[in-house]
């Protein structure tokens, strides 16, 4: 028995150097972690429990029978992030550049399988050269094991996806179907095709980081939700993410004490509106003041900066805030005049977000701060799409469009004259008379806020609201 015990510890530290330590030692001058390295980093100490570490790969073509490695280019398990369960796999770049083979695939698509059947998070820590060319479509179908599995898991268990290396063809489908998507600069790469196809095809000069970079992503294309300068940064922000998120759709999110008192008011938020209705201010502001100590966990912080989106508490409550921000593009949804956006699709991509709030049953809770005109006060959670508690500061401006606009259309051929419009901003660009229809449930003190909410979410504890039976929904896409 101790000679076999002798040769497992031997088997077992020949998976841990995974290439090789040559390998593991240009992974390092590249600045980039190893694949346990990363799980060391990501996960909370020694709970780590590895799955099909002794699996090697299935093919004999193109001299690969020759050279197999323990694990097979991804390290697959379980283990905790402050103290709840969740499923991982980390691609080994040292292993045939992390490609995806067969047996590859099916470790990942057994961690997710176990992730669905116990309710818990999945986290893939990409770093993969792609589909390994020697098992051809095999290598194909294994991707597509992994993206029905996603598809099955999407609104069941979270999952989220950091790219620490390069991502391409059809390997940047898994992430993109999960939720949250890390990337680091420097280090992480995902297009479809490569700077050099990109140039044979266009004739456009690109480098990696150009076509595929994190900035890109994060900034331009929205496909990065989060971006890091180091991957001990975008590890350590996946941990804090979870810490918002519910392990499955039938758990309730994690509640975290806070030292922030509940009935706190905010002098402060008296003047954070301008008198000039027309001066814009930072929704930041706001939603620090109201939130648990400040804190607001931003999601596509570089992304359609007019709106901001994020996790933050609430007496402790885990709650998602979205937020026009009247600093940039006044905070418009996107629902502005001319060719460029009726031809850039602004009618399905506006009715993106009236299906989401529509269609979401948990607790909803709206506060007017100021502008809500058009369409975009239908949108942004009122009460007509099952908003639960809405209410409005005594600045809210509620109005089918603008003073000016509506002057110009209520006077044709006349001139909007100052008078006019303060008549029409007397009349209709106020809170009250939404109120009076019980559109709003009350008009609030802005000092208020903070409390008014979170004894609304106490109430709406118990909620129950449900869509009606049906196979899936048709998001207009």
């Amino acid at each position: 028995m101790r000679e076999k015990l002798e040769l497992l510890q031997q088997k077992r530290a020949e998976s841990e150097l995974g290439g090789g330590a040559e390998r593991i030692k240009v992974q390092h001058e590249k600045g980039k972690m190893t694949a346990r390295e990363r799980l060391d980093v990501l996960l909370d100490p020694g709970t780590f429990v590895e799955l099909d570490r002794f699996v090697t790969h299935r093919s004999s073509d193109f001299g690969l029978a020759d050279e197999k490695y323990l694990g097979d280019g991804v390290v697959t398990g379980y283990g905790r992030i402050e103290g709840r369960l969740v499923y991982v796999f980390a691609q080994d770049f040292t292993v045939f550049g992390g490609s995806l083979s067969e047996a590859h695939a099916e470790k990942i698509c057994k961690v997710m399988d176990c992730a669905m059947q116990n309710g818990a998070p999945i986290i893939g820590l990409n770093d993969s050269g792609g589909a390994r060319i020697q098992e051809g479509v095999v290598s194909l179908g294994g991707y597509a094991d992994i993206f029905l599995r996603n598809t099955l898991a999407s609104g069941v268990v979270p999952q989220i996806s950091a790219i620490l290396g390069p991502c391409a063809g059809g390997a940047v489908y898994s992430p993109a179907i999960t939720d949250f998507v890390f990337m680091v600069r420097g280090v992480s790469y995902m297009f479809v095709t490569g700077p050099n196809v990109v140039k044979t095809v266009t004739h456009e000069e690109v480098d990696f980081e150009g076509l595929g970079g994190a900035d890109v992503h994060g900034a331009t294309s929205g496909v990065a939700h989060f971006v890091h300068d180091s991957e001990r940064d975008s590890l350590a922000a996946i941990r804090a993410l979870l810490s918002f998120l519910p392990s499955n759709n039938l758990d309730e999110a994690p509640h975290r004490a806070s030292a922030d008192p509940p009935d706190r008011r905010d002098e402060v938020l008296l003047d954070v509106v301008p008198d000039n209705p027309t001066k814009p201010y930072d929704m930041h502001d706001v939603i620090r003041s109201v939130v648990d100590e400040g804190e607001f966990f931003e999601v596509h912080r570089d992304y359609g900066g007019n709106l901001l989106v994020g996790f933050a508490r609430l007496g402790g409550r885990s709650v998602g805030v979205i937020a026009n921000q009247p600093a940039v593009l006044a905070g418009v949804l996107g629902f502005l005049p001319g060719v460029a956006q009726e031809h850039g699709g602004i009618i399905k991509h506006g009715a993106k977000l009236l299906y989401a709030y529509c269609e979401a049953t948990v607790p909803k809770l709206t506060v007017i701060t100021r502008k809500a005109y058009g369409g975009a006060y239908d949108v942004m959670n009122s009460k007509h799409i099952r908003g639960d508690y809405n209410v409005a500061w005594p600045s809210a401006e509620i109005a089918v469009m603008g003073p000016k606009g509506a002057v110009e259309i209520l006077y044709k051929g006349e001139a909007a004259t100052e008078e006019r419009e303060a008549e029409y901003r007397e009349k209709f660009a106020h809170p009250y008379l939404a109120a009076a229809r019980g559109y709003l449930d009350d008009i609030i003190d802005p000092r208020d806020t903070r409390p008014r909410l979170i004894a609304a979410l106490a109430t709406l504890e118990t909620k129950r609201d449900k869509n009606p039976p049906k196979k899936h929904g048709n998001l207009p896409l």
